[in-house]
């Protein structure tokens, strides 16, 4: 009779190598390609900090938009680099600039705001238009005054798009 404190062992099972999977070299769909390298960057950064700091200037507004721009987003806190007079402007619009940015990305990813001064930032100038690479003379047969000089642009406005 077997002692009542010992258990009995199971005979073990030989350890042998799994055998590799067979590689198979049809063609992949590429969400199976990019799953293995976005993964770690996800990781590091949610989607939706990448999301806002891409599309700042559309999830913001044009007025919040030149007035603060996004430094970090991390736990939920978002931090906002302004100059120090607007940062405590906008610290009594934070929970509309909560709700609207929440609100852009569909959950409630934004649970405050921290801000921090910088040097204010020089009034960005729109990029100047490029002159049109193709100006042919438009037709003769135009009629004078406003009217001809219009369609005259219009001419040459569609003749620069190629």
């Amino acid at each position: 009779m077997p002692e009542e404190g010992k258990k009995k062992r199971a005979p073990r099972a030989p350890i042998v190598p799994d055998e590799p999977a067979p590689r198979n070299f049809a063609p992949r769909g590429i969400a199976a390609i990019l799953a293995p390298v976005t993964r770690p960057a996800f990781r590091r950064r949610a989607p939706a900090a990448a999301q806002i700091l891409a599309d700042w200037p559309q999830l913001a507004g044009p007025e919040l938009a030149a007035r603060a721009a996004p430094l970090k987003f991390a736990g939920g806190t978002l931090t906002l680099g302004c100059t120090g007079p607007m940062a405590m402007e906008l610290q009594m619009t934070a929970p509309q600039i909560i709700a609207r940015l929440n609100l852009a990305l569909g959950h409630n990813a934004v649970e405050r705001l921290r801000f921090e001064q910088q040097a204010p930032r020089p009034a960005s100038t729109p990029p100047a238009r490029a002159a049109p690479r193709n100006t042919a003379p438009p037709p003769r047969n135009l009629p004078t005054g406003e009217l001809g000089a219009a369609l005259a642009r219009l001419y040459q406005g569609i003749k620069s798009r190629g």
